[in-house]
């Protein structure tokens, strides 16, 4: 098989994994109505809560790891590498996975994806790698005060379609449509990673300009 047919095969069986296991979580308990007596307020968004989401997820995927057909899984070493777990299946190399969240009916907007010069590093390490984002979508409820767990999509890093580095922010790499399968663009790794370069190159001249 190609690259790209290696990829959707796994993409599709990630998806299904995580879409099963989300649907087995359901509801995390966050407070009390003592505890948080007006809700959510102004946290009632996706960024408050994934440091939480990451951790459930990878836990519950390592528990549940025999069950999924999921090989070595392992934790990420690093909260601040460019993803939270690996593992395999048993026809493929190692697949790593950045899980981020997204709050259930709330437009789309560009998003953090993880460091351009870290996720360039990443891909020129090794050939037999895949990276894909795992977005799980949340609601939030009140009393108690809690978040629900509604869908996961899967997408690989490397078919984003609109690859974008921010210049104002520490060149990281952000998308708008790092949960939209439909809009993607599927490409190889080699492929992305010269985007990457180019939109990396192009955020740090920007960045330069402004300091001068």
């Amino acid at each position: 098989m190609t690259e790209i047919e290696d990829t959707e095969r796994y993409r599709e069986r990630l998806e299904g994994c995580l879409r099963e296991l989300v649907r087995g979580i359901g509801e995390v308990p966050i407070g009390t109505p003592g505890q948080l007596p007006f809700g959510w307020r102004k946290a009632a968004k996706g960024r408050t809560v994934w440091r939480i989401l990451e951790e459930v997820i990878s836990q519950n995927l390592e528990r549940n790891a025999q069950k999924l057909g999921l090989l070595d899984f392992t934790p990420a070493p690093s909260e601040v590498g460019v993803y939270d777990f690996s593992f395999r299946f048993e026809d493929s190399e190692a697949i790593y996975v950045n899980v981020k969240s997204a709050v259930r009916g709330r437009k789309s907007s560009k998003d953090d994806v993880s460091k351009a010069d870290k996720l360039i590093a990443f891909y020129e390490a090794t050939q037999d790698l895949s990276l894909f984002i795992a977005t799980v979508e949340i609601a939030f409820h009140v009393d108690p005060v809690r978040i629900e767990l509604t869908e996961c999509y899967v997408v690989p890093t490397a078919w984003l379609p609109d690859i974008y580095v921010n210049p104002s922010n520490n060149g990281n790499l952000q998308s708008a449509r790092y949960k939209d399968l439909g809009s993607c663009v599927r490409r190889g790794r080699a492929e992305f990673v010269e985007l990457l370069k180019e939109q990396l190159g192009k955020a740090q001249t920007k960045r330069s300009s402004k300091l001068l």
